[in-house]
C-alpha cells in the first residue's frame, strides 16, 4: 500500500487530550457493538459506526503471524496508524477510536497470540480471540471455530492473554454454539474462568450459515448461567440483529447484556442509530469516499465496503442507484468516482465532524436497551452509576458541544447521540459547533458531509436527531 511520506508532512497540531479511562467489564454491558468483519470492518466503517451510535467496535480478525511481521507507521497528517505488510496495510486504526476499539486476533498458539496482542496493545483497548469463524481461511490452521473442538487450547490462549496483558487491556472471546447446550455451557464455564471481561456468542453452530435463522432462544440459559457464576462477565448476543430497533427485540428475547451487529452494519454502518441513514448512495457514499481517501484507505477495500451498503430509496429512484453502482463497479481509483463527490474531496472536514461527535460523548456513557423501548442514557463515574431516562429516549442534536470535563449535571440536556469515545490523540483540535451555528441539513453530495442519521417522517420530510 502506498502511504504518504512520513518526512515531508508538517507535524500534527497540538491539542488538549482528554483523560482516557480504560474499559472495564461494565463497558461491555448495555450497548450495541460493531461485529468483527473481514474487509467490511475497515477503519472508515468503524468511524461511521461510532459517529452513529456504536458503543464499541471490533476490528476485523487479524492472524497473529501477520501482525507480527507488519511494520507500524503513523501518518503525521491524519494520525492514522498502519500496520503495513508487503503491499498494503494489514490493520489500520486511529487514536480517536482507541478507547472503544477491540482488536480481534486469529490464533491457535498461546505464545503467538500474546506476541500479537503486545504488538498492538498501545493502539487498542482490548483484545478478542476469534473462536467462532467457520470460514476455511480461519479454521485451516486450527483457529476460529476450530478452537471449539479444542477447549484446552482455546482456554490456554485466553489464560495466556489475560496473564500477559496489563489490567487496562481487556480480554474477551467470540464463540459459536455447540450442537449440545450442555456442551456449550461446559465450554462457557471454562472460558469465564480464564478471566475474560466479555463473551460474545454467535447464536449459530459451526455448520450453520447466515441463511439459517440464529438460535437466539438458546442464549437466555447461557446468560443466566454466566450471571450465576457471579464474575460480572458480559454476554453479548450476535446473530440476526439488523439494527438499533431490532436490538431491543433480541435483547428482550435473550436477556443478553449487549447486542453485536454484523450484516446489518455491513449493509448500513449507521444502523446503530435510532434513525439510520437511507438513500445511502446519495447520502453516505460521498462522505464515506471523502473520508476514506483522506485516511488513505486502500481503494479496493473502500470499493468493497461501499458495494455492500444497502439502504431504502426515499428521495432517489432505484434506477439512479443502479447507475451509481455500475459506475462504482467499473471504477479503478478514487479519481474515477470524483463525480460522486462533486469533485469536492473534503475528507478532512468529514473526519473532523466524526472527531467532534466522538469527543462530545462524556466518559463511560452507554445507551441502555430496555425491553419497553425506553432508552436510558447512563453515565458511569468513579463514585458510582447515575442513570437518566426519557419516555422516548434521549433527544440529541448534531452540534451540541460537550467538553469531556463538563460536570455530569450539565450534560443531560442537549447531549449528542452517543457515538464515540474519548479522544486521547486526535490529529487536530477542531471546535464543537455552537447552537447558534446549527443549520438545516443539506444533501451530502452538495455539502460534503453526511447529516447525522436523518430519516423520513410519515409526512415525507426529513427529521434529524
Amino acid at each position: 500500500m502506498v502511504r504518504r511520506s512520513l518526512s515531508a508532512s508538517p507535524p500534527p497540531r497540538s491539542v488538549k487530550r482528554p483523560k482516557f479511562e480504560h474499559l472495564t467489564k461494565e463497558d461491555f454491558k448495555n450497548g450495541v457493538f460493531l461485529a468483527p468483519m473481514v474487509r467490511s470492518g475497515a477503519l472508515p466503517t468503524r468511524l461511521f459506526a461510532l459517529k452513529h451510535g456504536a458503543t464499541l467496535v471490533w476490528s476485523p480478525e487479524t492472524v497473529d503471524k501477520a501482525i507480527l511481521h507488519a511494520k507500524r507507521d503513523v501518518d503525521p497528517v491524519t494520525g492514522v496508524i498502519s500496520y503495513n505488510g508487503v503491499s498494503r496495510a494489514i490493520f489500520t486504526t486511529h487514536p480517536v477510536e482507541k478507547p472503544y476499539l477491540i482488536f480481534q486476533i486469529g490464533s491457535a498458539d498461546p505464545e503467538l497470540a500474546v506476541q500479537a496482542a503486545r504488538t498492538v496493545m498501545e493502539d487498542v483497548s482490548g483484545v478478542d480471540l476469534n473462536c467462532g469463524c467457520p470460514k476455511p481461511f480461519s479454521t485451516h490452521a486450527g483457529m476460529g471455530a476450530a478452537l471449539l473442538t479444542s477447549p484446552d487450547l482455546l482456554c490456554s490462549i485466553l489464560t495466556a492473554l489475560r496473564n500477559a496483558m496489563p489490567p487496562e487491556i481487556t480480554v474477551s472471546a467470540k464463540i459459536r454454539l455447540l450442537p449440545s447446550q450442555e456442551d456449550t455451557l461446559k465450554l462457557v464455564e471454562r472460558i469465564i474462568n480464564t478471566g475474560v471481561s466479555c463473551l460474545t456468542v454467535h447464536c449459530r453452530t459451526r455448520n450453520m450459515r447466515d441463511r439459517e435463522p440464529a438460535l437466539i432462544e438458546r442464549l437466555r440459559e447461557i446468560v443466566d448461567f454466566v450471571e450465576g457464576m457471579g464474575k460480572g462477565v458480559a454476554v453479548v448476543e450476535n446473530g440476526d440483529c439488523t439494527g438499533w430497533e431490532d436490538a431491543r427485540r433480541v435483547r428482550e428475547a435473550t436477556g443478553a447484556h449487549s447486542i453485536m451487529i454484523a450484516r446489518g452494519a455491513e449493509s448500513n454502518p449507521t444502523c446503530f442509530s435510532e434513525t439510520p441513514l437511507q438513500d445511502l448512495e446519495r447520502v453516505l457514499w460521498p462522505s464515506y469516499l471523502r473520508l476514506a481517501r483522506y485516511l488513505d484507505n486502500y481503494w479496493g477495500l473502500t470499493k468493497f465496503c461501499i458495494a455492500q451498503f444497502k439502504g431504502q430509496y426515499v428521495t432517489m429512484k432505484k434506477s439512479e442507484a443502479t447507475q451509481l453502482r455500475k459506475t462504482l463497479s467499473q471504477s479503478k481509483s478514487y479519481d474515477s468516482v470524483a463525480d460522486m463527490v462533486g469533485n469536492e474531496w473534503t475528507g478532512e472536514e468529514v473526519f473532523q465532524e466524526i472527531v467532534q461527535a466522538i469527543k462530545a460523548r462524556p466518559p463511560r456513557e452507554h445507551r441502555i436497551l430496555m425491553p419497553d423501548s425506553t432508552v436510558v442514557t447512563q453515565h458511569i463515574v468513579k463514585e458510582g452509576v447515575t442513570s437518566h431516562s426519557t419516555p422516548n429516549g434521549p433527544q440529541f442534536n448534531d452540534h451540541t458541544p460537550m467538553a469531556s470535563d463538563t460536570p455530569l449535571e450539565d450534560t443531560i440536556e442537549g447531549i449528542l447521540t452517543p457515538e464515540g469515545t474519548q479522544n486521547p490523540e486526535p490529529p487536530g483540535p477542531g471546535a464543537p459547533f455552537l447552537p447558534s451555528e446549527i443549520r438545516r441539513p443539506q444533501p451530502a453530495i452538495i455539502t460534503g458531509h453526511d447529516a447525522l442519521t436523518p430519516t423520513p417522517t410519515p409526512g415525507g420530510s426529513v427529521s434529524t436527531l
